[in-house]
């Protein structure tokens, strides 16, 4: 299983100077790619927004930055917001972060959770779904050939247009994020392209029938089982104890949830919701590198997901703390969590 990062690049909404406060985010951000890459993590994903709370509203420059500064480590969008976006674009800009990082590139498409890029580009909030079905056809269909021809209603038509660069990669991955709609579910493993569940809320468990309508829906439509892998993506921490991990995430997490959450209708947060959701049993990864690394291991024996991502960058997380939180995922959680799945695939491979 790979276990990497994402983050949306959060910054302070109310800064004065918002210039200098992207500028120092962005400084820190790339000096937390470069140290997820150094202790060995997979995986790196940025967040596409449009709102005075993150930096990153262009996943692919942030990731070409990165690029340059890394040698193994995966990028990717965490996610694009396909709807609103030309995927002829994002394939050319994903094309070319992959030539930069040496075949390291990746694109996770999804629908968005927040809505801000639909006026911002012209879109109709209403053909919400409808622009991201049609456009990640055509996106399919540009990863499959240099000429395309294609044809829709919400974008004009492709006849026979050779599109540029060509990735390394071929195909270049394609990842569905998805926040828990089984039709969305159902539509990637139809498609035959690996899935991302977000999961910020409630009891992680309960969403694992999710991906068995993955899968059956990929086997209902004959797509071959190499192409099926599935990710989950959480909110939690990592610090050399578990009160540390609580103390310093919890003001954090709760002033974005909050923020969020006063936009939304939710209810505003407690330490008590919190402290239950870092149980067992609850939706934050969240303690020692011993804790979270059991926590890990529990949910990969539920899922069977290919992908862990975890977001520990969230808010105002000073950022020692957050690099600290890197070095020990790198260090001690990770080296944990590879022993014991490599233990339970092979004494799954005895069984049988």
């Amino acid at each position: 299983m790979e276990l990497g990062l994402y983050t949306f690049g959060d910054v302070d909404p109310k800064a004065a100077d918002k210039g200098r406060e992207g500028e120092r985010r962005l400084k820190n951000l790339l000096e937390e790619i470069e140290l997820a890459d150094q202790v060995g993590l997979d995986v790196f994903g940025l967040g596409e927004h449009h709102r005075a709370d993150y930096v990153v509203s262009s996943p692919a420059v942030v990731l070409a930055a990165a690029a340059a500064r890394t040698s193994r480590i995966r990028l990717s969008s965490a996610v694009t917001v396909l709807s609103s976006d030309d995927p002829v674009r994002v394939f050319q800009q994903f094309a070319t972060l992959d030539l930069l990082s040496g075949g390291r590139a990746e694109i996770m498409a999804g629908r968005g959770s927040f809505i801000e890029s639909f006026p911002l580009f012209g879109y109709p909030l209403e053909d919400y779904d409808d622009l991201f079905s049609e456009k990640l056809d055509l996106l399919m269909a540009l990863r499959s050939g240099e000429v395309v021809t294609w044809e829709g209603e919400k974008r004009a038509a492709l006849h026979d247009r050779g599109v540029y660069p060509r990735p390394l990669q071929a195909p270049l991955p394609l990842w569905v994020a998805v926040g828990g709609t089984p039709q969305s579910v159902a539509r990637a493993g139809a498609l035959g392209l690996p899935v991302a569940l977000a999961i910020i809320g409630g009891e992680p468990a309960r969403y694992a029938p999710l991906f068995d309508l993955y899968r059956e829906a990929a086997r209902r439509a004959e797509q071959p089982a190499t192409g099926l892998k599935t990710s989950i993506n959480v909110h939690g921490f990592i610090a050399d104890t578990t009160q540390a991990a609580a103390d310093q995430f919890y003001g954090p997490q709760a002033e974005v949830m909050d923020r969020i959450g006063r936009e939304r209708g939710w209810g505003p947060t407690n330490r008590a919701h919190f402290d239950q959701a870092i149980g067992p049993r609850g939706n934050l990864f969240l303690g020692d590198p011993e804790t979270v690394a059991e926590k890990i291991i529990k949910h990969h024996r539920i899922f069977r997901n290919d992908r862990f991502l975890l977001q520990m960058a969230i808010g105002p997380m000073p950022h020692d703390q957050i690099m600290r939180g890197i070095e020990l995922y790198g260090t001690k959680v990770a080296p944990l969590v590879r022993a014991v799945i490599a233990e339970d695939a092979a004494r799954a491979a005895g069984a049988v």
